[in-house]
């Protein structure tokens, strides 16, 4: 068993209050829930009106779901936001049982 774990952050310039940072993040959010199974969150920045960062976290059978997940994600994200992807980090875990 493989656990996915990923920050991804992401500028929206065009932001200016955080109503509407609250609307992007909310829509992005719900549609990776969605669309992967995936448990998903904003886990800093909540104060600032232009960087959101969004945890992710999720479960994979082997490495190369997890490596290919990581790419859908973050396709995904591209595609349904405009907000600039800046960085992101990922770590899979693995987990074995005795």
């Amino acid at each position: 068993m493989k656990v996915l774990i990923m920050s991804v952050n992401l500028r929206a310039s065009w932001v200016h209050s955080l109503k509407e940072k609250r609307m992007i993040v909310r829509s992005i959010t719900q549609k990776l829930k969605n669309k992967f199974n995936i448990s998903v969150n904003e886990i800093e920045n909540q104060d600032l009106h232009q960087s959101i960062v969004i945890g992710i976290s999720g479960i994979c059978a082997s490495s190369s779901q997890a490596d290919s997940t990581v790419e859908n994600i973050i396709n995904f994200i591209e595609l349904n936001t405009d907000a600039e992807l800046v960085n992101v980090e990922k770590d899979i875990i693995v987990f074995k049982f005795l």
